[in-house]
């Protein structure tokens, strides 16, 4: 019966250590969790959520919540023509422009969301991207 006890303590704290484990790898540098395991890995140079732009979090955060954006081609199919992105079908990729300030146009800033919940960001138009880790 002890032996059981023991046994049942030691797989308990086992567990215990594990799950901090995962939950601290899963942490941002400041500690907070993010969902960067979840996130699909492209092999491009990454930026953390909390690096771009506040115009960009601004964005992704009206893509995420399904709000109203304000540009007629926020939304419309990325098709990768420069190759930049992994390979995936037609409709994969959708894209939003970032406001740039001063800009009287789109500016040259986008973010590129993919159907996996992949995120790009693009501050050149497309000559290069950084995958968003959040």
């Amino acid at each position: 019966m002890l032996l059981t006890a023991i046994g049942v303590a030691v797989a308990t704290l086992l567990v215990g250590v594990a799950v901090g484990w995962t939950a601290n790898r899963l942490a941002g540098p400041d500690g907070v969790p993010t969902t960067a395991a979840a996130t699909p890995r492209s092999g491009l140079p990454t930026v953390a959520l909390g690096d771009l732009p506040v115009q960009a979090r601004e964005t992704l955060a009206l893509v995420d919540g399904g709000g109203r954006l304000p540009y007629a081609k926020d939304g419309t199919t990325f098709n990768n023509f420069e190759g930049l992105l992994p390979a995936r079908p037609r409709g994969y990729y959708r894209e939003y422009t970032v406001p740039t300030p001063g800009e009287p146009d789109r500016g040259a800033r986008r973010l590129v969301v993919g159907g996996e919940g992949d995120v790009y960001y693009t501050d050149d138009h497309y000559q290069s991207f950084r995958q968003v880790v959040r």
